[in-house]
This record gives structure tokens, C-alpha cells and sequence, in this order.
């Protein structure tokens, strides 16, 4: 093992849990931009061995939400069951198909970026709840998420956040439901593939930098003001896919 190369993936995977903890998405969105662009592995792989180092993270994330009561109980699994479902169809899907959703997802979140941000600067944010919506959403974003690399944090999250649900309570809920979520993809991608002990190297650095770092992002989450943290996941959403559909051109 390189362990200049190991420490690089941990601190990967360290500032993408921070970032995703704390704002609820982008840990995919961020380690599969760098495994593809650096590391070289081809796009359904890269998604792989994200997903596969997401296990664990996601674990600890969602135990660090739940812990410091940042979990909407009742919206769990009204989000993790169809998500599961979504996150298995997309992983056969991507084995097919490839890149080709990724700019017709790129320039939704772009659309939903502009929305949350707009409300950053609004002056009341009276909460609002999804109701049955809410199943349809989390099948398209496990769907999404296995195709994409990375999209249940940005799609669910950054929907519940625009339509009017609490923005912590939503972080945290969607935290929580994405480890069943990456369980069934990562079982899916799996049978699919088989070939991830190549990549043990790039595995372990990136669990173990989000592990790390999830504790500390679920209580930035919990801390941290709404009307930043809505100006933040806004404009965090537009740079990583205006990056992104720049890089398809």
C-alpha cells in the first residue's frame, strides 16, 4: 500500500463527509469527480467503490444525526424504502447505460440550487410538508444516486429543503435513510461488478476519513444557523454541477 496515496483518499473522504454531514449531500457527488478525474476508473467502478465506502460512513453519519435528534422518525422510512428500491434499479441501469443521465440530473440541481437560494434571503420560511410526494422522490433519488455516483444527498435533500421542510431536521433525516439506501446499491453493484478488491487502497482511505468525520459534521449540522446553511447547500449544489456539466463539454 502507498500510504502517501492512502492518506490522500483519507483526507478525500474527510472533507467530503464534512461537507455532506453537514449540508446533507456531495459525499458522492465529490469522491466520484475525483476518482474518475485522478484514479482514472471508469464511471460505473468509481460509483461502485463510493458506494462501497459509503457503508460504513453512512452508518456512522446516520448514528451521529440520530444521536443529537436531528431525525424526522416519521419521514425515515417513507424515504429509505422507495430509496432502496430506486438505488438497486439504478445500479443495473448504470452497468448499461452509463454516463448518459448525468447532464439532465446536473441541470435539475442546478434549477434546485437557484430555488434554495433564493430562500436563504426570504424573510419568513414557514414549514411545509411533502405528504405523498415524498415516495416518488426517494425512489428517484436512490434511482439517481446509483446512476450518478453521488445524487441522494442533492436530489432529496435539496428538494424537501425547497418545497419548506425544516433544513436541519431534513439534513439529518436524509443522512440516516442513505445508509440503507447505500447498502442496497452497494449489494446490487456487487453482483454486477465483483471486481472492488483492486481498489482496497482507495476504499479503506475514504472510509476511514468519513468515519472520522461524521461525528463532527452531524454537530457543525446541528449548530450551525438556518439562513447560512440554506445560502451554503444552495450554492455548494450550482458550483459542483455547473463543474460538472462543464466538464462534459
Amino acid at each position: 500500500m502507498n500510504i502517501l496515496r492512502f492518506f490522500l483518499y483519507v483526507i478525500i473522504g474527510f472533507a467530503a463527509q464534512i461537507i455532506d454531514g453537514t449540508l446533507g449531500m456531495a459525499y458522492g457527488v465529490s469522491c466520484r469527480s475525483f476518482l474518475r478525474s485522478v484514479a482514472g476508473l471508469p464511471s460505473a467502478m468509481a460509483s461502485a467503490v463510493v458506494h462501497v465506502a459509503e457503508v460504513p460512513t453512512t452508518l456512522a453519519s446516520g448514528l451521529s444525526h440520530w444521536k443529537l435528534r436531528n431525525v424526522d422518525k416519521s419521514l425515515l422510512w417513507k424515504l429509505a424504502l422507495p430509496g432502496v428500491a430506486g438505488g438497486a434499479l439504478g445500479a443495473w441501469v448504470l452497468s448499461s447505460i452509463g454516463d448518459t443521465l448525468e447532464p439532465v440530473i446536473d441541470v435539475y440541481l442546478i434549477f434546485m440550487g437557484v430555488v434554495i437560494l433564493r430562500k436563504a434571503f426570504q424573510k419568513e420560511h414557514k414549514e411545509r410538508r411533502m405528504g405523498a410526494g415524498i415516495y416518488p422522490l426517494g425512489l428517484a433519488g436512490g434511482f439517481l444516486d446509483a446512476t450518478g455516483g453521488g445524487g441522494w444527498g442533492p436530489v432529496v435533500t435539496s428538494t424537501m429543503v425547497a418545497v419548506g421542510h425544516d433544513v436541519k431536521k431534513t439534513i439529518g433525516t436524509v443522512n440516516t435513510a442513505e445508509f440503507l439506501v447505500t447498502v442496497a446499491e452497494t449489494t446490487a453493484f456487487a453482483v454486477l461488478l465483483r471486481d472492488f478488491a483492486a481498489y482496497s487502497t482507495v476504499i479503506l482511505g475514504l472510509i476511514v476519513g468519513g468515519v472520522a468525520a461524521s461525528p463532527l459534521a452531524a454537530w457543525l449540522c446541528k449548530k450551525l444557523p438556518v439562513r447560512p446553511l440554506l445560502a451554503i447547500v444552495g450554492s455548494v449544489i450550482i458550483a459542483l454541477n455547473l463543474y460538472n456539466l462543464l466538464l462534459l463539454l
